[in-house]
Order: structure tokens, then C-alpha cells, then sequence
């Protein structure tokens, strides 16, 4: 979820809520989709369109310095697949 207000003023709780996902293809985790939903999605969708039409993979994207406070730093902060394990059900 992106912390970053812009030039929007308001209190914290008032903010919509954001939710970015990469998907990744293969081995060596080609990004071949990009779904962005929250304010200025439209913004951001717009530069990582053009790294994935030139073939992007998620390291890629890893090894991109992140611009802060942004949101489509989200995208580039991602934990690498598989790290984060699932929690157990109770």
C-alpha cells in the first residue's frame, strides 16, 4: 500500500488505498503484466509499460533505483517470489 500523499492533503485514514502486482513469466521472470489499482495508477502504468515492451524481468525492475516518496516506487521495492511464505491456518 503507497504511504505517499502527493499533492494531495489529507489525513491518513481518508487516503485510497492502492494495490500494484507484477506477473512474471519463466525462470527468468520476464514481467509480462502490470495491474495497478489507486490514485495516479495511470501515471505510473505509463513508464513500466514501456520496460516491459522492451522486455523488463523482475531483476530488472530489482535493480531500478527507487524514486521516494513515490508510488510507483511500490514496483520496485517488491520482495522476490517465494520469499515470503504463506502463514499457516490456525
Amino acid at each position: 500500500v503507497n504511504l505517499f500523499y502527493g499533492p494531495w492533503q489529507m489525513e491518513p485514514s481518508d487516503k485510497a488505498k492502492t494495490a500494484y502486482k507484477l506477473v512474471c513469466l519463466g525462470e527468468e521472470e520476464k514481467v509480462i503484466g502490470c495491474h495497478l489499482i489507486g490514485m495516479a495508477s495511470d501515471e505510473v502504468l505509463q513508464g513500466f509499460g514501456v520496460a516491459m515492451k522492451m522486455g523488463a524481468t523482475k531483476a530488472d525492475f530489482d535493480a531500478c533505483v527507487a524514486i521516494h516518496p513515490t508510488a510507483g516506487e511500490e514496483l520496485v521495492t517488491m520482495a522476490p517470489w517465494g520469499l515470503k511464505k504463506n502463514p499457516s491456518p490456525p
